[in-house]
């Protein structure tokens, strides 16, 4: 199923064809939750390939040999995605699922779940260049045309996958309506991967044992996970992701947008973001002592 071209629309919002159907879509809002399930929720390049690694390894007790044996598109799939149910009717014991879909799409199905949901989140600045130059080397992405045009598209909503800002907010904002939810950051797993990995543990009610906890921090490693051939995407055609453009785990850094956005740029995305965010009740706080960027705080105001 290449599809390459197409794009699907679906209530409102675009999907890229080479993994969406108009059915696989329908049925990711009537997907039957099981209160076992663990569900990965992200908008694209926040993190998700790195959860569902740090999941796959908690919920392994920190051995590596599942996510060193198997895609994690297999053991942690979409949803959303045309291939779920084949890999749903392979798999045993609790799922481990992924969706980039927003929460409006997804809560007549989550209503009344016991399934745990985990959120990540990440600086939308962040966000937007690895989301750029993840198109550029994603043959089954839109070419996304010089970086100020892809900027603007991002905070117009009208790039795949909808608007970070109404999929952040979705999520957040309703957690309360969630039995079992936890919310974490991009930042958080980098600053402190361990604490994260507990975090994670605990909120899943997996008691990891000092070895396991090592295990599972050496084999979640932004450097180790870039080397592992079941996380990398090396495994996907040339066609379809064109290694030769770029790297799918590019550089995983926090604060790295400086590197890409204008001055005017910056600024222009902070007035964008002070509107849209000015209803929320969220504080995200993007800089971290570690980083070796000045990156400023962006706070969302409260309601």
């Amino acid at each position: 199923m290449a599809r390459l071209d197409v794009t699907e629309t679906f209530q409102g919002i675009t999907f890229p064809g080479h993994l969406h159907t108009q059915e696989s879509l329908h049925y990711a809002t009537e997907f039957k939750f099981q209160d076992t399930d663990i569900l990965i929720v992200t908008y694209p390049k926040s993190g998700t390939t790195w959860m569902q690694e740090i999941v796959t390894l908690v919920s392994c007790k920190g051995d590596p040999v599942k996510s060193q044996t198997q895609p994690n598109w297999a053991r942690a799939p979409w949803i959303e995605q045309y291939y779920i149910s084949d890999v749903l009717k392979a798999s045993q014991g609790p799922r481990l699922l992924t969706t980039h879909l927003p929460y409006k799409l997804l809560s007549p199905a989550l209503q009344g779940s016991k399934a745990k949901v985990i959120y990540v989140a990440r600086n939308p600045k962040d966000v937007i260049v690895s989301y750029y130059y993840f198109h550029k080397m994603a043959n089954f992405l839109k070419d996304p045309g010089p970086f100020s045009e892809f900027l603007s598209d991002f905070l117009e909503g009208t790039v795949y996958y909808g608007s970070w800002f109404d999929h952040v907010k979705g999520w957040t904002g309703n957690s309360r309506n969630i039995e079992n939810f936890l919310y974490i950051t991009y930042e958080e797993m980098w600053e402190d991967l361990r604490g994260s990995l507990e975090k994670v543990s605990l909120f899943l009610e997996y008691h990891l044992l000092e070895n396991e906890l090592n295990s599972a921090q050496k084999s979640c490693s932004f450097s180790t996970m870039r080397e592992n051939c079941m996380v990398n995407y090396t495994l996907i055609p040339q066609e379809i992701m064109d290694h030769k453009k770029g790297k799918f785990m590019r550089k995983g850094q926090i604060g790295d947008w400086v590197n890409t956005f204008s001055k005017e740029q910056s600024h222009n995305f902070d007035v964008v973001y002070a509107s849209k965010m000015a209803d929320s009740a969220l504080t995200f706080v993007w800089d971290t002592k570690k980083s070796h960027v000045d990156t400023e705080i962006l706070p969302l105001c409260t309601t």
